[in-house]
């Protein structure tokens, strides 16, 4: 449910009707319904009210609130759609559709939007509203024309000032959308939002000495946007400022950010430092979070449809592949079964059986089984080239 303040929404978008009694409501109930967060029960009373008295905007307006509130989206704007039909020019019911709309009905949110644009020309957030809505059907001419209104109406507003740089960028026009985010930030330094546009334009434009002030903003901030770090930590490895490469990536990390490309570039940058045992243990950290876990199925299944072709050194290749990525002992049991059956080689076979006594710990029927029986022939043989 949504939850907003009562003074700071409901008020300002029932400004279309003055808060007079109706002979069929008592309007201080239907706020302290509104107060206490009772959406439902506001629902249950207007709704006799609204049947006596159907074309009551007042009425409609705090019902299709209720319903908005109580996220019943399909309900509510029925019910604006009810008023902008007694009410063409009913801004509130106007700006509600607007707003549920231009998800799932981009079109129609664009019609309202415009509607509200003719009846209140000079309100900037309208435009940036028909920005956004071109800038998701990718119309990006539309979308610049309707930012810049935007801007130039009220440019101290920094989500015109974002948008505007967004689509600046999208247009690979990046002095002027650097223009615009070092506008937002002289008047807020802390911004998130223009400094990761910063990041991006300096990073698109490969200027990686501009990555700098932004991106350790940002993690002074305690801040942790992925895209916009690694563009950071990328721009301080082309700088060849390894140690700081992998400050931030160690950064991220902390942050619970574990993904292959920040990795990488950290064992990059302690190979660059000539670590090299650093560099090789995080990537074999790389190449476990790039395979995904249900893969060691895969590599099963590939032996077994090996194993029935009585192709048994590819089955072997692929459990031992399998053994590598996920460490499971069972495919080394697989592989000596192979070589003991199958390919008759004693010796490889006792190699991989081997392995599988010293890590596995079955707890199934068929596997305690199985290990009993490796245990008891190919331990011994163990035992015996001890003593040789």
């Amino acid at each position: 449910m949504k939850k907003i303040a009562f003074s700071l929404f409901i008020l300002p978008l029932f400004s279309f009707a003055a808060f007079a009694q109706s002979a069929a409501a008592d309007k201080n109930k239907v706020m302290d319904f509104f107060q206490n967060q009772q959406f439902d029960e506001a629902v249950s009373y207007l709704t006799p009210a609204i049947a006596a008295d159907a074309k009551n905007i007042q009425l409609l307006g705090y019902l299709g609130y209720a319903h908005y509130m109580n996220d019943n989206t399909r309900e509510a704007e029925n019910v604006y759609r009810q008023i902008v039909l007694i009410d063409p020019d009913n801004i509130a019911a106007l700006q509600y559709l607007a707003l549920i709309t231009k998800n799932d009905s981009p079109n129609e949110a664009l019609q309202y939007t415009r509607r509200l644009i003719l009846l209140q020309p000079a309100k900037a957030v309208y435009y940036r509203s028909m920005g956004e809505l071109f800038k998701r059907k990718d119309v990006q001419d539309s979308a610049f024309v309707y930012f810049s209104k935007a801007y130039s109406l009220a440019p101290k507003d920094y989500k015109n000032g974002v948008g505007l740089a967004d689509v600046l960028l999208d247009r690979k026009e990046y002095t002027r959308a650097d223009s615009v985010t070092e506008a937002g930030l002289e008047q807020d330094s802390v911004n998130l939002s223009f400094l990761k546009l910063r990041i991006r334009s300096a990073y698109n434009a490969d200027d990686f000495q501009s990555l700098r002030i932004p991106g350790e903003q940002i993690i002074r901030m305690g801040e942790s946007p992925l895209t916009a770090l690694t563009q950071v930590l990328i721009g301080y490895y082309n700088l060849k400022l390894y140690s700081d490469c992998i400050r931030v990536c160690e950064y991220l990390n902390d942050k619970g950010y574990m993904v292959d490309n920040v990795i990488y570039y950290e064992a990059k940058a302690w190979a660059k430092l000539k670590d090299y045992d650093k560099s090789n243990a995080l990537l074999r950290v790389c190449v476990n979070l790039s395979i995904s876990k249900s893969a060691e199925m895969y590599y099963y299944n590939l032996a077994l449809n090996y194993e029935s072709l009585k192709q048994y050194a590819k089955a072997i290749n692929q459990y031992d592949t399998a053994y590598y990525l996920f460490k499971n002992p069972v495919m080394n049991y697989n592989c000596g079964r192979i070589a003991e059956a199958h390919l008759h080689n004693i010796q490889q076979a006792q190699k991989y059986y081997l392995r599988y006594i010293a890590e596995a710990k079955p707890t199934e029927a068929d596997e305690v089984k199985a290990y009993a029986y490796v245990k008891e022939r190919w331990g011994k043989k163990k035992t015996t080239a001890a003593k040789k």
